[in-house]
């Protein structure tokens, strides 16, 4: 690794971090600051820079703790997380490497142990090309994939993270986790968007659910011609793919 300072880059929590990034909750009920960890090296010039942005979060409660390590004296520490540039941090769930400001960590910080942040990472992952890093995390926890639906239901998205996420359907297709939002893809058939409607229309046709030949045969007579088009070719994939088996994540 030689200690290499990278630019800013957005990933996802290693598999093999043993390293515990979850919100944790107070006796009331009321949401603490997450935990954060560093990876820096001697020499690297961002490093104190993001050492003191995490350090003033700790101090400020932003971040509930700070593990620092020098990969330099703990190598296998990063080979351990498959770090290979520094610096390299986490808060909560998410991971970051390269330099960041305070108010960008900060940030993430606040970000943690919502779905908006959830959803705000899978936008900075698709944006920057890191589709298969938001695979793994889905396939991880498929719970995530319910994230995907709030930037599928902004207008707004940028079309190369609306590309990603019609790759991540495809790839879940058949599933048992896209199965399971088959009523929230419902919902978003209905909306006002036409954009909104064609793309739900064509997810809810890869769940291979019949659950969701109501959603699409409502679609089948809808105002918008590219609607109806997806939405006829959504027939047809429902009733091929009828007696097919379930696919697992």
């Amino acid at each position: 690794m030689g200690g290499a300072c990278n630019r800013p880059h957005f990933s996802i929590q290693s598999r093999n971090s043993r390293f515990r990034g979850d919100i944790f909750m107070s006796q009331n009920g009321v949401a603490r600051a997450p935990d954060a960890q560093l990876l820096l090296a001697t020499g690297c010039p961002h490093c104190p820079i993001v050492l003191e942005a995490l350090s003033q979060l700790v101090k400020e409660g932003r971040i509930g703790g700070l593990q620092v390590t020098n990969v330099g004296v703990h190598p296998e520490r990063a080979q351990a997380l498959g770090v290979r540039s520094v610096p390299w941090m986490q808060i909560g769930p998410f991971v970051f490497e390269g330099l960041h400001t305070k108010a960008e960590l900060q940030q993430w910080a606040e970000r943690t142990g919502t779905a908006e942040g959830i959803a705000a990472y899978f936008e900075h992952l698709l944006a920057g090309g890191g589709l298969n890093k938001a695979l793994d995390m889905i396939r991880g926890d498929g719970a995530h994939l319910r994230a995907l639906l709030m930037l599928l239901e902004n207008p707004d998205t940028d079309i190369t993270v609306r590309i990603g996420i019609g790759a991540i359907m495809e790839a879940m297709q058949g599933t048992d986790t896209l199965k399971g939002i088959v009523d929230e893809l419902g919902r978003l058939s209905q909306s006002g968007e036409a954009r909104v409607r064609a793309d739900a229309c064509y997810y809810l046709s890869l769940a291979e659910s019949e659950a969701a030949r109501p959603f699409i045969e409502a679609l089948v007579e809808d105002a918008d011609k590219e609607v109806r088009e997806i939405a006829g070719e959504a027939m047809e994939n429902v009733d091929g793919q009828a007696a097919r088996p379930s696919r697992t994540t």
